[in-house]
């Protein structure tokens, strides 16, 4: 945990997960651009007396320090809502005080201010962008915010072309302020969000089905390589088995799970409401008739029973927005012991460098190389 002192006040913050060894802030210096800025003097404070919108607030920091002004937070993230609670929580905040929102929700009808923690993906942006133009009026604030290595020349043309004219501040501490003002003269479109495309003919089960890929979606306008490489040495198992697809993503691993094991009952989890909502569109158009499955937004598996699964499929992430850890996979590992029955199974792929059979013969006591190449391996651990 960490003490964040803005002109709103100071604030204990930390994410979500809280863990005593994490070495990442639940704020940046992007994030405290954008609060001084609200308040700068030489500018005039921004009138937070309307509905004030805050999108992509990654552990809550943003929504915290604004919460007297009853802000609605937009996020993908589950894990970022369920930080932005605790650190309220913390700070002895009203918890009614900010309206969280999924990225899947309806955004409010009418927002006088907007503000845009710029999210790794463009794609995400130019979606939620999209999504939350038609409740812009020509005297919306819009602000963006980012460090200068997530700003680029894209980044501004999207705001550019969604919103209306657009500039950009000068760098403070490797952060930037994006200025855009809402043009109501502007042609709105339609999100071009979720993307389809048809699987190829070499990966199994799932060979020529249709994977949908909501915006932000790890590759989502085509298979990647390491759960290509996956989808080739997935387990079979006879009998109505319990899977776990876990960090489904688009949820093909699953739905590959579901073909070739007709009487298992697959659950699909990622804490990405996006993730989630790609995986239940890709079974529903896949899995044949009668196919079990639940969708779950969630912190990994912690919301299931305690060995109740046979069999864990997992292609854990190794970043955290812009942050490279491997954390999150270490995590999912723990989760998936607690959440296996004695004799169930993980199988993980990753790249070779990650090492992950060194975390995993630790936290399971064995692990085997069930394939691999030059670039990845799927490994199995077992819960004896």
């Amino acid at each position: 945990m960490n003490r964040l002192t803005t002109s709103q006040g100071t604030f204990e913050l930390a994410r979500f997960p809280e863990h005593p060894s994490d070495p990442f802030r639940a704020w940046d210096a992007a994030d405290e651009y954008l609060l001084r800025q609200l308040t700068d003097p030489e500018t005039g404070p921004v009138d937070l007396s309307g509905t004030v919108a805050v999108v992509g607030d990654r552990w809550g920091a943003l929504a915290t320090a604004l919460a007297p002004h009853r802000p609605v937070q937009i996020s993908d993230s589950y894990l970022a809502r369920r930080a932005t609670q605790a650190n309220l929580d913390r700070n002895g905040l009203d918890p009614d005080a900010v309206t969280l929102l999924s990225s899947r929700d309806t955004p409010p009808g009418r927002i006088d201010v907007l503000l845009v923690r710029v999210p790794k993906s463009l794609a995400f942006l130019e979606d939620q962008l999209h999504r939350i133009t038609p409740a812009l009026h020509a005297g919306t604030v819009v602000i963006g915010t980012g460090m200068v290595k997530e700003i680029h020349t894209s980044t501004l043309k999207l705001f550019e072309r969604i919103v209306g004219p657009t500039r950009t501040s000068l760098a403070v501490r490797k952060a930037r302020l994006i200025f855009s003002t809402p043009d109501p003269e502007l042609t709105r479109t339609p999100s071009p969000w979720p993307y389809r495309y048809e699987l190829s003919g070499d990966v199994g089960p799932v060979s020529g089905r249709t994977a949908v890929n909501h915006a932000g979606i790890f590759c989502a306008e085509r298979l990647d390589v390491g759960t290509r490489f996956f989808l080739k040495h997935l387990p079979t198992r006879g009998g109505s088995v319990k899977i776990a697809d876990l960090g489904c993503g688009n949820g093909v691993l699953g739905l590959s799970a579901a073909l070739a094991n007709p009487d298992a009952h697959v659950t699909f989890v990622d804490e990405s409401y996006g993730a989630v909502a790609s995986a239940e569109e890709t079974f529903r158009l896949g899995a044949p008739e009668g196919a079990k499955a639940d969708f779950l937004v969630g912190d990994g598996l912690t919301d299931l029973a305690p060995g109740s699964l046979d069999l864990v499929l997992n292609n854990p992430p190794f970043h955290s927005h812009t942050a490279t850890t491997d954390a999150t996979a270490r995590t999912m590992f723990v989760g998936a012991r607690t959440a296996l029955r004695q004799g169930g199974e993980l199988w993980v792929v990753g790249n070779r460098h990650l090492s992950y059979h060194t975390h995993l013969r630790r936290i399971f006591g064995n692990c085997t190389t069930v394939a691999g190449d030059p670039k990845f391996v799927v490994l199995r651990a077992v819960k004896r």
